[in-house]
């Protein structure tokens, strides 16, 4: 044991004379550490994270996006969104009074239910298979309304808007122009501007592009669910 202990020790000291003599030989087993542990280990995690009610209304969404976006939707974005809005809770009620899968507040579905008779029918928040209509037919609807220097980027703004209305984007990229900022980038740009939300809802919505693109759309498409839109930001 005392040989042990006094080899380790060596090597230790060893080790400690080569990081700092010459760091650049750690370099490479590190990245190679890295790169398996992204590969093997993170996405088994992130694939458990992912709700068991998922699979359920996997089908239903796949529909849903294929016949509003065609058969390259972003599957893994739409999934993503989902689980942001309500982890896949079909009886899913917010604090605030947002319904079901996709969190509709009770105007905004009645809205959309107005908007697209045909397709949707009268506003029916709990039943999944309107909900997840009416998420893909709003997010298009968002999407023809915003432009943006990248798909990541345009998309930014979509949700931003589901999440606190397209006014308040249009507000935010008015003023992210009148401080110098790129008013067709949302990361890094419009997104730090704020035309007067309270700092509660302004946190939330800052927090939801993100939480959607840069964190669940990597767990969906790691799983097979389909490509997201933000893939060159979380892609080797």
């Amino acid at each position: 044991m005392n040989r042990l202990k006094r080899w380790l020790a060596e090597a230790g000291n060893d080790l400690a004379i080569i990081w700092m003599v010459e760091p650049r030989l750690f370099l490479w087993p590190l990245i190679l550490l890295v790169f398996a542990i992204g590969i093997f280990i993170v996405p088994k995690a992130d694939a458990a994270s992912i709700p068991t009610a998922a699979e359920q209304h996997r089908r239903t969404l796949v529909r849903a996006a294929h016949a509003e976006w065609g058969l390259g939707a972003p599957m893994a974005t739409f999934a993503a969104q989902v689980h942001q809005e309500s982890a896949w809770r079909v009886n899913a009620r917010s604090p605030v009074g947002a319904e079901g899968l996709a969190q509709f507040m009770p105007a905004t579905a009645d809205w959309m239910a107005e908007l697209y008779p045909r397709s949707l029918g009268p506003a029916q928040p709990y039943n999944p298979g309107w909900a997840l209509r009416a998420m893909v037919a709003f997010d298009r609807w968002l999407y023809e309304r915003n432009q943006a220097v990248s798909e990541c980027d345009r998309w930014a703004f979509v949700l931003a808007g589901y999440n606190g209305g397209n006014g308040w984007v249009n507000r935010d990229r008015r003023l992210a122009s009148a401080k110098g900022a790129d008013p067709l980038a949302w990361f890094d740009s419009v997104e730090r501007h704020n035309a007067g939300r309270s700092a509660a809802n302004f946190r939330e919505n800052r927090h939801y592009p993100r939480a959607i693109l840069l964190r669940w759309e990597p767990m969906y498409a790691a799983a097979g669910w389909g490509p997201g839109v933000c893939a060159e930001r979380y892609s080797m």
